[in-house]
C-alpha cells in the first residue's frame, strides 16, 4: 500500500486520496497496468494531471474496504460485459450478427472478423464488438455445448 493513507469517495461520489505527507487529491483514478491478463496486479492511482500518486502491487495487498472501493470504481468505469451462452449466429461469415446472454443481460453484436476474438490463454477470450465494446470469455471451455459449437466456427 504505497503512499496511501487514506482513500474514501468525496461527496460527489468520486475518489479522494490523502497520502502519506497528508496532501489530499481530489477525483483520484485507479488504473490497471494489466487489465485483462493480470487485473489485480499493478494498479496506479492517478491524480487529475495524469501523474501516478501511489501504486498498488497487488490488490490483495489492501484492506477489505479498499479493495471493495476499487472494485466498485472499476465496475463503474470498466464495461466489459462477460459472456454467459452464445443464443444465436446469423451467419458463419464476418460480418455476422451475434446474439448472446451476458452477466448484464441478452444484447446482439456485429462481429466484423475472426481477428476480432483474441485469444488471451487459458481458455478465455476478448470479443470486440463493431461499436468498440469488448465482451469477455472467461474460459470459453466452460461454455455450454451448443455455444462451443458456435463459438469454434470462429476460432
Amino acid at each position: 500500500m504505497s503512499n496511501i493513507q487514506h482513500l474514501a469517495r468525496n461527496a460527489l461520489g468520486r475518489l479522494l486520496l490523502v497520502d502519506l505527507q497528508g496532501r489530499t487529491h481530489e477525483n483520484v483514478t485507479p488504473v490497471r497496468a494489466h487489465p485483462l491478463s493480470a487485473p489485480d496486479e499493478g494498479i496506479a492511482l492517478v491524480g487529475e494531471d495524469g501523474h501516478e500518486l501511489a501504486w498498488v502491487d497487488h490488490l490483495d495487498q489492501l484492506p477489505e474496504a479498499l479493495r471493495t472501493l476499487l472494485r466498485e470504481e472499476f465496475a463503474n468505469r470498466e464495461m466489459m460485459p462477460t459472456v454467459q451462452r452464445l443464443l444465436n449466429v446469423s451467419t458463419f461469415s464476418t460480418p455476422s450478427e451475434w446474439t448472446v446472454e451476458t452477466d448484464r443481460g441478452e444484447t446482439a453484436f456485429i462481429l466484423k472478423s475472426e481477428e476480432d476474438i483474441r485469444r488471451l490463454g487459458e481458455g478465455r477470450l476478448l470479443i470486440a464488438s463493431s461499436h468498440g465494446i469488448h465482451f469477455m470469455v472467461p474460459d470459453r471451455f466452460a461454455l455450454d455445448r451448443h455455444s462451443r459449437k458456435l463459438l469454434e466456427r470462429f476460432l
